[in-house]
Formats: structure tokens, sequence, C-alpha cells
């Protein structure tokens, strides 16, 4: 249990980040033949010379490479560490004749390291395996035909082939082919995606069941898969402030209690009447032994590291344990509409018949007057309709613009569009009463009805609105671009407390900064286009739509969404509290029962044992702790 270690690495167990001196474990013969001698010791009755021979040859067996680790890590000039306070410690033990205590620090601390990296490298091979979505190749279609080669070899504007079961290696555009894809490893869902030529698909992504021709439309390094790795990478590198409070706490702590101890052990023989060297001595390895801060300069990264891993498995990407503890002290969130809440697509929300029309009827006319234009509008009215165009029905079709369309439909006049349309024929209708844009209907001169058109709430918004209030969060704001009637229709639905319409960027980013100076927290601003860029960076924490959201936008935050679902961030917030209740849980508890064994072994109570387990068994049971911050999971 080395206090060098900063966080646990995902990709391997030996690297510049573990420690000075790297910390690999102990072969397992040496500690049990040690652990033999040890036993002969304690069983066996030997006299003189022959005693001490057997508990060295068992002490060197078993803590040889403590020994080893603590000379070279002195040589670095990291002095005040674990392997450097076990090691005074117990040949301090062995000076004054405690054999039996100084062996068993050593097994006991060798039993406790075997626990911590059963707890870190699953950790780690959690992780590993979560963002185990590096592609190893990519089948890339030239005049010869297909040609595996390493994806970064890959330009954009390539067509690759994804044959069933294989990894997408880049982002892309289907050019050819059908399939559905399991994108579990980028959003958290376990729900396959339907692709068909046109869709766009992302690297890391499993292609499940059909041949998919896709053309690239980003270099491996900027595709999401690459972004997601690197997100993940260098999340410990933003430090939370219980992180670093802690690597401060330990530089002054450690050398501390390694010259306390040097002064229990000196002091009181010389100045108190009839007080022992060797019964201060003791003292002083139990005050030394119990005072190693490994529990906390292990386990707290480590929870923060859980933390991180299990927002990561429910596919939202954390920056860094700094963003991590933030979002668990969140006063006010700020939404982007178009996209954020809302799906960013038109649909037809409500159809109203008049004059004898059908919604049905209505539906079939207009589809047919709009189908010759490429309008967004036109094409979800074809949508809706859902039917084949007959196109031996339309004729004479025309566009008018700054209103809408004519067209004769099986020899009937009709007119499609807005309401001054409408006025411009002299033709009486209704107005819409539905928040959206109305598409009005009129066949041979008369109202036939009107659609209304509008960007469909997602289908979690007002969950995700609803579990935030329950969280404790004291305001929602809603942040748009939009008119001022499709905004506060949306808010008014979804049950959001403030909203400002037809704002441009630099607004967004005013009224965020204004927000921001009025919340007793932290301010969370949520987006998803390029032009919500300043506002993500603006706030104190900024979260981005990453399966849709713009490059810009994912660059700038600090939290991901790779579902795009809102109610991942209530999600999210649950996951830091929890990681944060478990990380001061570690604090409380480890300073506690070292406080308490400190004073007890300085008062000549506590013995050896009970400073192995204020040492090892502390360290092992925060470590434990802290694994529980990797089990998350949506309520």
């Amino acid at each position: 249990m080395d206090n060098n270690i900063k966080s646990p690495c995902i990709e391997c167990s030996d690297c510049e980040h573990c420690s000075i001196e790297t910390q690999k474990p102990a072969g397992y013969f040496p500690i049990l033949a040690g652990v033999i001698f040890f036993a002969a010791g304690l069983l066996v009755d030997f006299s003189g010379p022959y005693r001490l021979i057997v508990f060295i040859s068992s002490y060197i067996l078993i803590g040889g490479d403590i020994i080893r680790r603590a000379f070279k890590n002195v040589l670095h000039g990291q002095v005040f560490d674990e392997n450097f306070l076990m090691s005074v410690a117990t040949i301090g033990a062995f000076i004054i004749g405690e054999y039996p205590e100084g062996v068993a620090v050593m097994l006991f601390y060798q039993i406790g390291e075997a626990f911590q990296r059963r707890a870190v490298d699953r950790s780690r091979k959690s992780i590993a395996e979560l963002m185990d979505i590096r592609p190893d190749y990519a089948n890339l279609k030239t005049e010869d035909g297909l040609k595996k080669v390493s994806p970064e070899l890959v330009n954009v504007g390539d067509i690759i082939i994804v044959k069933p079961g294989e990894k997408i290696p880049l982002d892309g555009i289907v050019s050819d082919g059908h399939s559905a894809l399991d994108t579990s490893a980028l959003t958290g869902e376990a729900l396959f995606r339907d692709v068909e030529p046109g869709s766009r698909v992302l690297a890391g992504s499993i292609n499940i069941n059909g041949l998919l021709e896709i053309e690239v439309n980003r270099v491996f390094g900027e595709s999401t898969a690459s972004k997601i790795l690197n997100l993940i990478r260098n999340a410990g590198e933003k430090k939370a402030r219980s992180e670093n409070f802690i690597t401060r706490f330990a530089k002054y702590y450690t050398p501390i209690v390694v010259f306390t101890a040097l002064a229990l052990a000196v002091v009181p023989p010389l100045v108190l009447p009839g007080a022992g060297f060797s019964e201060w001595a003791n003292r002083a390895l139990v005050f030394l032994v119990v005072s190693c801060p490994c529990a906390l300069v292990i386990s707290i990264p480590l929870g923060f590291f859980g933390g991180i891993g299990g927002a990561s498995r429910n596919g939202i990407l954390i920056k860094g344990s700094n963003y991590l503890e933030a979002l668990s002290n969140i006063d006010t969130v700020v939404f982007d509409k178009t996209g954020t809440l809302t799906k960013g697509v038109f649909e037809v929300a409500h159809a109203a018949g008049a004059n004898g029309y059908t919604e049905p009827g209505l539906l079939e006319i207009a589809a047919h007057a709009e189908s010759f234009s490429n309008h967004p509008i036109a094409v979800s009215i074809q949508k809706a309709y859902g039917k084949p165009i007959r196109s031996e029905r339309l004729s004479s079709p025309r566009e008018i613009p700054g209103f809408g369309v004519s067209a004769d439909v099986d020899g009937k006049p009709v007119l499609a569009g807005n309401l001054k349309l409408m006025d411009l024929n002299n033709i009486p209708a209704r107005e819409a009463e539905t928040a959206g844009s109305a598409v009005y209907i009129a066949v041979d001169g008369v109202f036939a009805g009107y659609i209304v058109i509008s960007d469909m709430i997602k289908p979690d918004s007002k969950k995700a609105i609803s579990d935030l209030k329950a969280l404790g969060v004291r305001k929602s704001v809603m942040l748009t671009g939009d008119v001022k009637a499709a905004g506060e229709a949306v808010a008014s639905e979804l049950g959001i407390d403030e909203v400002y319409t037809d704002l441009l960027p630099d607004l967004k980013v005013k009224k965020v900064g204004e927000l921001g100076r009025e919340t007793n927290g932290m301010l969370v601003f949520v987006g998803d286009g390029i032009n919500d860029a300043p506002a993500l960076a603006r706030a104190d924490i900024g979260i981005a739509m990453g399966a849709l959201g713009s490059d810009a936008a994912i660059e700038a935050a600090d939290v991901v969404l790779m579902s795009d679902e809102p109610s991942k961030l209530p999600l999210a917030i649950k996951i830091a509290r929890k990681t944060r209740v478990i990380v001061w849980q570690n604090i409380v508890f480890a300073l506690g029962i070292k406080a308490v064994i400190l004073i007890l072994g300085a008062m000549g109570i506590a013995t050896m044992w009970e400073a192995v387990f204020g040492d090892v068994g502390v360290a092992v049971i925060a470590i434990l702790n802290s694994t529980r911050a990797m089990r998350t999971n949506r309520e």
C-alpha cells in the first residue's frame, strides 16, 4: 500500500503514475516459505541465535521486497512513504527483541497489499472492459478490393466496410446497407439502434447483423471512440478538492508523525524517572506503524476513479474528479431547448380538420400538395402521412415564396401554407391554438383545417426536470433562440421555473453569467449545438449531449451525456453525491481509527497488533468501500 499512488491507471499496472518504484507484488513462494519459518519460530522453542536466524529468515522472505522498495525510494528522494515506515518499525522491533511482532507486521502488511491490489485491479479492469472500444482495424475499400488497415491510416472521404460482429472503426455516414448497432459502450444503453443509408454512425459501435458501407467523415484522432478514451485517460489529471486536500495532508502529515515517533522514543526516557528506553521505543514503533496515511492517499482517488467509472457505465463521461465533486453541489440547471430538451427535428404534433375534413383526409391532401417540396415541414407532413405519394393525383405544383405552396390534387386546387396565404385568398380560417408552426390547408376555396408542426419534446425531459427538483436543485431555467410562444409552451409542459426566448449565443452567455451570480452553489448549463459552446464554457459545469451534439459543444463541456437523454443528468448527480459520501466516509473512518490507536499507542495500551489493524486493516476497509462508487445504476 504505497502512498505514492496518485490514481489507478486504466491500461496498465506498471507506469509512471503508480509510484517511484513500481509496486510489483512479491512472489507467493517466498512469502509462503516465510510463513513456514514464522510458524516454526512460534511453535518450536529455539534457543539463542537460532531463534534470531529463524525469524530473520522469515522476515526477509516476507518483507524483503518492501525493504528494497524503501531503499530505492529513499535514493530517489521519497523518504516518508509506507515502505519506509514499515521498514523502520519492523527493524526497530527486531532491535528491541520483539521478533514475532516485527515479522507479523510485514506479514499482515503483505496480506493487506494483496487485498489492495485486488480492489484496484478490479476497478482498473472494470474501466478497461467498459472502454474497450478502440477498434483494431478498418476494412478499407480500394480499387484492388478490401484492405485491412489501421484506423489511423483512413482519411476523410474513404469508404470502409464493416461486417456483422465488427466494431465500427471511425465515425461516418452509411452509404449502403441496413443493420442494427450495439452502442452500449458509447451510450450505456442496451437497446440496439437501426441504421440505413444516410444514418450517422459512431466509432466504437458494434455492427450486429448487416453489411455496412460507410463513408468516413472524421479521422481516427477526432472520432468518438478516440475522444472517449482520451476523456477517461485524462480524467484523473483534474483533481477534486478532497483529493488535493489529502495529497497536501499526506505531504506534511507523514514527516510530522516520523519525528513525533522519534521524540516519543527518546524524550520520555530522558525526562521521566524510571522510564525505560525499550518500552518507549516499542510505543514509538506502534506509533509509526499506525501513522501511515495510505488508507486516505489510495482510497480517496480510487473513490473518485470509481465514481467516474460508474458514470461511464451509464453513458456519462466526466472529464475530471473535480467536476464529479462539483456535480454534488448543484443549485441551478440551465437548459438549451432544441436538441437538448427537444429532439431537434420537425414532427406533426397535431392536425385538426374543418368543414367535413377528417385528420387522415387532411394529412393525405397536404402530403400530396407538399410532395414536390424538400422543406423540413413538407417532409414531416409526408412522414406523418406514411403512405406512398401517387404522383398521378398531383398537377400544377407551385411554390409561393413567403406564403406556402399551391397544387391541384385530384383536379381540385389546394393551398397549403401560413395564415397569410389564407388571408391573401380571402379564405376564412380558424387559427391554430397549439404552439408550433401551423400549416393551413384550403381545398377548392374552402378551409379544410390546419396541421401543427413542432419540435417534439424528448420522452424523458419531463422526468429529468422532476428528478432534479426531487434531488433538491433549486432552480431550472431554459434558454432558447426560439420564439416566445414556442419556448414558453415547452417550459410550461416540462415544469421549468424560468424561460428566456429569442436569445442569440452572446445573450445566452450573458444570461448564464447573470444566473451564476444569483446561485448559492454550482450552475450547470446543458446544451448540444455549436452555438451553445460559449455558454458551456462560461458555466461552472458544462454538460453536452454527446451522440448528436456538435464537436465544439463536446470539447467545451466538462461532462458529456452520450445517449442525449436529459434524464442522465439526475443520475450523474446521484453518482456524484454517492461518491462524495464514500470519500468522506473514508476520511472520517481512517482518521478516527488512526487517532484512537495513535493515542493508545503513545499511552502504551495499544500493541503492534492493534497498530497493524490501524494501518493495514483500515486501508483495506477504506479501499473496498471506495469500490462501491463503481456500482450506481439508474433507479
